[in-house]
């Protein structure tokens, strides 16, 4: 029988941390292990990133990205990303998108437009969001708030990885100065900057497997 519990009774796990913290990765194991939607925040702000280089949208014109952000048509499906219908999956991960991403981050009424599409994904029988402000602005009334920390060699280690397999080329000082200066700026923005949530549970996964994280999140949940 469908559950009838109203959009603020529906549990969310929310899970934030920086830029390749592993957050994306343990977010999706929780999700499917719980049977839960899942929100990948920092890919919207990628496909917003992406359109705003493919429509020759400056960065700083925050009132010509929030026009655009209205307008874009963004879809997941089966983990998949699309814009305009097209899956754009593989390019938002490229690090230039990563960096322009972390730019229009930083204008308000960029986010506020994205906030709406973010508590869209809220639905029974529940939800798991990553990204950098899910549990301080976008859901503060989660049912379970989780902060992956992790060194900055660690989160550089892993990042080249992911781009060596993806095909792309990377090269570790270049993405430990990126890497330092996207959390200087996240950090420091403004606009919901990166931070823990009063309430949020927060675990290192330096030395931590994937398998090892996603245990401790929904042990965490299974406790609440």
């Amino acid at each position: 029988m469908k559950s009838t519990r109203p959009y603020h009774q529906t549990p969310v796990i929310t899970i934030d941390g920086p830029t390749a913290s592993g957050k994306g990765t343990v977010a999706a194991l929780v999700a499917a292990r719980l049977g839960f939607h899942l929100l990948d925040s920092g890919a919207l702000y990628r496909l917003a990133a992406l359109a705003s280089l493919r429509y020759d949208v400056a960065p700083d014109a925050a009132d010509a990205l929030v026009a655009l952000v209205d307008d874009l048509h963004i879809t997941f499906r089966e983990g998949l990303a699309q814009l305009d219908g097209v899956d754009v999956s593989d390019d938002i991960r490229a690090e230039a998108i990563g960096n322009r991403a972390s730019a229009i981050a930083v204008h308000q009424p960029v986010r506020a437009a994205l906030v709406a599409r973010q508590r869209a994904f809220r639905k029974q029988p529940g939800l798991v969001a990553d990204g950098r402000d899910m549990g301080t602005v976008i859901f503060p009334d989660a049912a379970l708030k989780v902060f992956l920390t992790a060194s900055v060699e660690a989160r550089a280690e892993r990042r080249y990885k992911q781009l060596i397999q993806k095909g792309f080329s990377a090269n570790m000082d270049d993405l430990l100065r990126d890497l330092r200066e996207r959390d200087a700026r996240d950090t420091n923005r403004a606009a919901a900057p990166l931070k823990p949530a009063a309430d949020a549970k927060l675990l290192d996964t330096s030395a931590l497997s994937i398998d090892e994280a996603v245990d401790q999140v929904v042990q965490w949940y299974g406790a609440q």
